[in-house]
């Protein structure tokens, strides 16, 4: 038999990490410092030899957040894209500030799900909601790392703010 009082208590817990996981801060740069003070030219650059543009990866943050988002808030399966580059959107300077605003919105979206009372709930095949938010946290703490290295290989880092550079 579970004990009620710590299922309550480990829910809250997960409440309150989960918002330090997107957002960082703590063990990593916060994702409002890695992304400030980037012109719509460099956010959309692509360094030599990397892949990708700060603004490319947060098109592609914003893709697999928008998708697991709507999972949870449907409360059903989605289908899985056909293929990997579907979920990289190119994005051009004018289209920086749109795809840095979805962050935000999607991520204010996140942080009413932590607190539920059914993440323990199958949603996405035999994916739970508390694993879907999980993964999700993950997946946009693996590119905000990136992001970082990015922003070095421009010149771009630390951020106005300051960065765990030392």
């Amino acid at each position: 038999m579970t004990d009620p009082d710590r299922i309550s208590r480990a829910q809250l817990a997960f409440a309150r990490l989960l918002p330090k996981l997107f957002r960082g801060g703590q063990a990593f740069v916060g994702v409002e410092a890695s992304l400030s003070g980037l012109s719509d030219e460099r956010a959309t650059t692509r360094p030599p030899g990397l892949p990708h543009s700060v603004a490319e990866l947060v098109a592609h943050v914003n893709w697999w957040n928008r998708w697991m988002l709507d999972i949870i808030e449907m409360g059903q399966s989605q289908p899985y894209p056909k293929a990997a580059a579907d979920t990289w959107p190119t994005v051009d300077a004018a289209e920086w500030p749109r795809v840095k605003n979805e962050f935000y919105e999607l991520l204010a979206r996140i942080d009413p799900h932590a607190a539920r009372p059914d993440l323990a709930n199958p949603v996405n095949h035999e994916e739970t909601i508390g694993e879907l938010l999980a993964d999700m946290a993950l997946h946009t703490a693996h590119h905000f790392g990136q992001i970082v290295t990015v922003r070095q290989a421009l010149g771009a880092w630390p951020p106005p703010g300051g960065g765990d550079t030392w």
